[in-house]
């Protein structure tokens, strides 16, 4: 099992700094997310300074990119990283992207099917200097002149992940899609009972199986050198797992576990304004169902055991940064890695 990081840093100086110290300590990849900042960018700042670890995002917000555009932005990427480069897209929910990004949100998964064909179809066309014929329901790609076209590469195959939680976008994963990006949210009962089968049904329509698809996640982990950092780590994963939950987008991770009247009780706690009651809904058993807690020297193993034989790439959602506890984060990736 690869063990990965979240690139814990903004500026580029610190994005550098950050880079040099995770792919010497052992980290097998780093994740960019668009929160607060572009995705794109950190990653080219750490192509430059590494030379080993998968650069990818964790996630890509898709619709308010178009396919040509997000086609340059990863061909340079994976040019400039010889190769190491993982492009991970998310549909985010409706409201972002109508109220936030001012695009449509429609027919979502079938879209970013779409979109993710379009841009394999732009690639090919650089690669081998081909026409660039695609025509769909949501996007028409037809024109691509030696101008506008960059040169080959010597990687010119770009692993696409996608994030997600239903079984429709697990079944579009399986079928056209390299990788998974599983929610933080999530359980082993959920992903052998759901998950899992969703993307193994895709995979069939494509003559695929579960063994060509790489699955990964943010885990949730509760950690720390005493009791007292541990159970303070199990709060602020218990304040988001209520935020998460209430989202009836991940409905489906309560219901396999009998929590189904959970979800709707968190939604009025959202619509109300009332976080500290939601945080309260999540009982002890629910943290321990979605949460790995223990001493540092323990997490490594406990993640192993956790998600062996069900996911292939790990980090941690509350991410070690530099010097904070270097030789506990050593055995954690260590025993990961074992």
């Amino acid at each position: 099992m690869k063990f990965d990081t979240v690139i814990a840093a903004t500026s580029f100086t610190s994005i550098r700094e950050f880079t040099r110290w995770a792919e010497g300590i052992g980290h097998d990849g780093l994740w960019s997310i668009e929160t607060g900042h572009d995705p794109f960018m950190p990653l080219a700042i750490a192509a430059a300074d590494s030379t080993r670890v998968n650069l990818g995002t964790a996630i890509a917000v898709a619709f308010p990119r178009n396919p040509t555009v997000l086609a340059h932005t990863c061909w340079d990427l994976q040019a400039n990283s010889n190769g190491r480069f993982i492009l991970g897209l998310g549909t985010q929910v409706k409201g972002h992207n109508e109220r936030r990004f001012s695009v449509p949100f429609v027919s979502p998964v079938k879209k970013l099917r779409e979109m993710i064909l379009a841009m394999r179809a732009v690639w090919d066309c650089w690669q081998t200097g081909g026409p660039l014929r695609f025509e769909g329901e949501f996007y028409r790609l037809t024109m691509m002149t030696p101008f506008f076209s960059p040169s080959k590469i010597d990687h010119p195959k770009i692993p696409i992940y996608v994030a997600g939680v239903n079984r429709l976008i697990a079944e579009m994963v399986g079928e056209v899609c390299d990788g998974f990006h599983v929610h933080p949210l999530n359980s082993p009962r959920f992903l052998r009972e759901s998950l899992i089968p969703a993307l193994e049904t895709g995979a069939r329509k494509a003559g695929r199986s579960r063994k060509d698809l790489t699955l990964s996640t943010q885990a949730m982990v509760a950690t720390g050198d005493s009791t007292q950092a541990i159970a303070a780590q199990r709060e602020d994963i218990r304040r988001q797992i209520g935020f998460y939950a209430s989202t009836r987008t991940y409905a489906p991770v309560l219901e396999t576990h009998g929590w189904a009247e959970v979800s709707g009780k968190l939604n009025a706690k959202a619509a109300a304004g009332d976080w500290a009651g939601m945080a309260r809904e999540i009982t002890d058993e629910m943290l321990d169902e979605f949460c790995i807690s223990g001493p540092i020297d323990e997490i490594g193993k406990k993640l192993r055991m956790r998600y062996d034989g069900l996911l292939d790439r790990v980090s941690l959602y509350l991410p070690f940064r530099p010097g904070e506890n270097d030789a506990g984060l050593k055995r954690i990736i260590a025993d990961t890695h074992a």
